[in-house]
């Protein structure tokens, strides 16, 4: 099959590195003289038809936006069965031969919804939770991960200054994986993650009097969102030993601001592939990395992986706690 004209959306979570990714495909696109369609606010973009035809000049200067040009939003309408026809027939009406849908979990499960009506998709991983199981790495974590390290590495000083004790919530959903990568970059007294089991007498507290004991006088808990709130952490702290936490919850700040480097060059690379993948008539698919290499995978079989924090960072976490 010729493939003569695409779409392309994102949807869910923003994460820095979409924008990238979007340019990508429309550069992709254009070089193989396939026309492209930017589709506005996810999938009800295609349900409602708020769609343009992209052109070089709409993805210049793009490349170092945080964000997304085509803005996002979860669609509760294409969630039930009309919703998904109304879309697959907008599909159908533009002549569109594929959609690139650039997201998480929800978005890939949207597209294999898609794919059930008869449209060709292929799914590019964005979101700064890194939680997309058949992929070693995400669109926008990287940023996030440098975000969320910048504000704590700043906030560490004013934390030795008066001799504190800070309780750090990042994001992550269900996931613990950008707060253990966080924690081990700043060097956390502690890191509690959903993923792993703890026992908060041991895993936090005696981490804490362990660090005094060697001359600490400041202490960073990271806390991943899916465990607890970073309030209720630092009231336990409280009620079980003379400190009184400082909490600091990073929220939406980890999602913004310029991408990095390398969320730039894997945006692209991976938004090259996609259109690759429509071109060579391939669908159902999830543009992904493994190894250090890019690849491709069924999106049922990516939905169905599943992953934990591996032990081996755990065990390094607690080589450095204290340190």
């Amino acid at each position: 099959m010729e493939v003569k004209r695409i779409g392309v959306l994102t949807s869910g979570g923003d994460a820095p590195g979409m924008n990238t990714c979007i340019r990508a495909v429309v550069r992709t696109a254009l070089h193989n003289g396939i026309e492209c369609y930017g589709i506005r606010r996810g999938y009800n973009g295609l349900i409602s038809g708020d769609i343009l035809r992209m052109d070089e000049k709409n993805v210049s200067h793009i490349i170092n936006r945080g964000g997304t040009i085509l803005y996002t939003a979860r669609s509760k309408e294409f969630m039930t069965e009309e919703g998904q026809q109304k879309a697959a027939s907008t599909c159908k009406f533009l002549g569109l031969d594929g959609i690139v849908a650039i997201g998480g979990d929800g978005t890939f499960r949207g597209a294999e919804a898609l794919s059930k009506h008869g449209i060709n998709v292929v799914c590019i991983p964005a979101t700064i939770d890194n939680d997309i199981c058949c992929t070693n790495y995400s669109i926008g974590f990287d940023t996030a991960a440098n975000t969320a390290i910048e504000c704590i590495d700043k906030l560490r000083d004013t934390m030795q200054s008066h001799e504190r004790c800070s309780v750090v919530e990042v994001m992550g959903r269900n996931a613990g994986y950008l707060a253990m990568y966080v924690g081990l970059a700043v060097g956390a007294t502690a890191v509690l993650v959903p993923e792993k089991e703890f026992n908060f007498e041991r895993d936090v507290i005696e981490r804490i009097r362990d660090a005094r004991l060697k001359g600490f006088t400041h202490y960073m808990i990271v806390v991943a969102e899916g465990v607890a709130s970073a309030a209720e952490i630092a009231a336990n702290i409280k009620s079980a030993i003379e400190l009184d936490p400082r909490v600091t919850v990073l929220g939406h700040i980890q999602r913004g601001g310029t991408p990095s480097g390398r969320d730039r060059v894997n945006a692209t690379k991976m938004g090259y592939l996609a259109v690759e993948l429509l071109r060579q008539g391939k669908t159902n698919r999830v543009v992904c990395t493994h190894d250090g290499a890019f690849t491709d995978i069924d999106i049922q079989e990516g939905l169905s992986r599943k992953r934990s924090i591996q032990d081996f960072e755990v065990d390094v976490l607690a080589a450095m706690t204290g340190l």
